[in-house]
């Protein structure tokens, strides 16, 4: 069985810059490649993005919960921008260390 096709990196970068403020945008290129979802930018020096990491450091609550609608993994950083509180009191319990985590 072969691997899946790689997504085009220029399409990977224009939707995470989307999620940062643009519902339509975001609605748009994943009509057009759903794969897109959970797909993840790197902005240099291992700063690793998701469309719905920058949803959540923007605070786009509406971005964020039409990610997670359509497959998105959470974070613990969406959970806490989206109030999910017993979410992010479960990893913390597991994993202190995670409130000292960037993001």
């Amino acid at each position: 069985m072969s691997a899946p096709a790689r997504l085009d990196p220029k399409l990977v970068e224009a939707f995470v810059a989307q999620a940062h403020g643009d519902l339509d945008g975001v609605r748009e290129l994943l009509e057009a490649e759903p794969a897109l979802v959970n797909a993840t930018w790197d902005w240099g020096g291992g700063d690793w993005e998701t469309a719905l990491g920058a949803a959540a450091h923007m605070g786009r609550r509406d971005i964020a919960l039409f990610l997670l609608e359509n497959g998105a993994r959470i974070d613990l950083f969406a959970a806490a921008m989206l109030g999910e509180v017993a979410i992010v009191r479960a990893v913390l319990e597991a994993f202190p260390e995670a409130r000292d985590l960037a993001g």
